[in-house]
């Protein structure tokens, strides 16, 4: 019997990355589509000689039904899509095109190769400033274009699932971090530029007085929750993945060794607080998470020298990189 074939989109991307190696673990092959805009070849280097993974550098846009990329695909995992607040209030457009019009090729191929489960990568945003705890069954109220663009790839996925019954589950994400995350232009999640940071000895720059906190899920854990949602035979089930345990940004700023800091302005529609109500995953698909926030920063460290060319910020080029939020938000 052949090894089964997952796709993963976004696949040299930093979730995307992990994935590919615990479905190697699993004993798939693995079909990446990434156009490497904003994954890495390096992310996959250590399966640059693999026979079982394969990838195809190109838009998920482009992808059409019939496509080689997807045919066989017992699983397909969708992480291809662009994040940020600032660039997508700057740039709505661009991000409904790759995040909803991306989905939807995707969708599409999947339909057409009869997959057997599609997992959506969605996230949390969807919530805005939420009670905490937050469930599943929270309001939505999207406050920036990202997280607008990501909620409707969620529910065009729903839609096909209703629609062509295409077997679709959805992991809405909380804060991912963990080794191979991006280090791109845009200013965006703290720990990578605390990071660069730290490489600098520069100060850490902290929003706020620091006591927010954010429910960080470690990257391994993350990948697990999606695998468990492609195996289970639930369908058109969504569910929260973070640790239930937030943390403030003083508490990262100690972990990754203390030194000087910068306190910036808080910014408008920010939660003081973001903490996934993780009940529905434990019940419905087993799933914990095993990586706590000591051992996740602890093995980033160990692996620091990957954030050494990413963008170095500091108070006056983070307050230009955010005029556009404080302008729009609320």
């Amino acid at each position: 019997m052949s090894e089964p074939l997952a796709v993963v989109t976004g696949g040299a991307g930093f979730i995307g990355s992990h994935m590919v190696d615990l479905l190697i673990d699993r004993g798939f092959r693995v079909h990446v589509i990434d156009n490497l805009v904003g994954g890495r070849r390096a992310n996959l280097a250590h399966h640059a000689d693999n026979p079982r993974v394969r990838l195809f550098e190109t838009d998920v846009r482009t992808c059409m039904p019939g496509d080689l990329a997807f045919d066989g695909a017992h699983y397909v995992f969708h992480f291809a899509g662009i994040g940020d607040i600032v660039p997508s209030i700057e740039k709505p457009a661009e991000y409904m095109s790759v995040n909803v019009q991306g989905t939807v090729q995707a969708l599409e191929c999947a339909r057409a190769a009869g997959v057997r489960k599609f997992v959506y990568a969605a996230s949390s945003s969807c919530y805005g400033v939420a009670e905490t705890p937050t469930r599943e069954d929270h309001p939505i109220r999207p406050l920036y274009p990202y997280a607008l663009s990501k909620y409707m790839g969620e529910e065009a996925g729903f839609h096909w699932c209703r629609v062509y019954g295409l077997p679709v589950n959805s992991i809405r994400i909380f804060n991912a971090y963990g080794t191979r995350s991006r280090t791109s232009g845009a200013y965006g999640a703290v720990i990578g530029v605390f990071l660069r940071q730290k490489l600098a000895g520069a100060p850490f720059t902290v929003v706020g007085d620091g006591t927010q906190s954010r429910d960080f899920a470690y990257v391994t854990d993350v990948a697990r929750a999606f695998f468990l949602a492609a195996e289970t035979d639930r369908v058109g089930e969504v569910w929260n993945v973070g640790s239930n345990n937030p943390q403030t940004v003083n508490r990262l700023v100690e972990l990754l060794g203390g030194g000087p800091v910068e306190y910036l302005p808080k910014r408008p529609g920010e939660p003081d607080v973001t903490w996934a109500d993780t009940g529905k995953i434990e019940r419905e698909l087993g799933w914990k998470p095993e990586v706590s926030f000591e051992e996740g920063i602890a093995r980033i460290i160990e692996n620091i020298d990957y954030w050494r060319d990413a963008p170095l910020w500091t108070a006056e080029t983070i307050d230009a990189a955010t005029r556009t939020w404080f302008k729009y938000m609320r």
